[in-house]
């Protein structure tokens, strides 16, 4: 009797941890990110820094699959030359900053955090004319709120390396908004 209900016990704490185990799998990527740098860089001066990276990592890699969708999914050719140069300029970028990340010891998200999946998702289910208007829009808005982002770093950043890397894409960045204006204006 005393054995089974120690066989029972056990059973009962491994599917218990089995089931802990599970839901940590889908914790987001971005979250899992923050918190291994909080737990490397708490209390340093580069810990604004690390934030940003994480931010600007999970941002770029919405831009480049945005990019391909907009290149599928889009009909004006404003928006399917947008959607090229996002996934050209974000993809280059993306690279250096996961190079970078790696000789700091960074974390990066591996994959979309949960808010970026879910704006994906959200233009995916749009096409042709549709699909341009918010694409479109959200190009300007996000780079908008990118440039800023990129620019706080530049001016306030602990790092040297990571200030002068977002000091560097501020022109692309520029360019990006520009020529994203550009795209809302022809798909009006």
């Amino acid at each position: 009797m005393k054995k089974t209900i120690l066989v029972m016990l056990s059973a009962t704490a491994i599917t218990l941890f089995a089931a802990c185990n599970n839901s940590e799998t889908h914790e987001d990527s971005k979250e899992v990110a923050k918190e291994q740098n909080d737990t490397k860089f708490d209390d340093t001066k580069i810990e604004d820094d690390t934030k940003f990276a994480v931010s600007a990592a999970d941002g770029g890699m919405l831009e480049v699959e945005l990019g391909k969708l907009a290149q599928t999914n889009g009909s004006a050719p404003q928006v399917k030359d947008l959607g090229k140069m996002m996934v050209d300029d974000h993809s280059k970028a993306n690279e250096e900053l996961k190079a970078m990340a790696q000789q700091k010891n960074i974390s990066l998200p591996a994959m979309m955090s949960e808010d970026k999946q879910k704006k994906y998702d959200d233009m995916a289910a749009k096409k042709g004319k549709d699909f341009d208007q918010a694409y479109a829009d959200f190009m300007v808005s996000d780079h908008k709120d990118v440039i800023d982002a990129f620019q706080k770093e530049a001016d306030k950043g602990a790092d040297a390396d990571i200030k002068a890397w977002a000091a560097g894409k501020l022109p692309a960045l520029q360019h990006h908004l520009e020529m994203s204006q550009t795209a809302k204006d022809a798909v009006k």
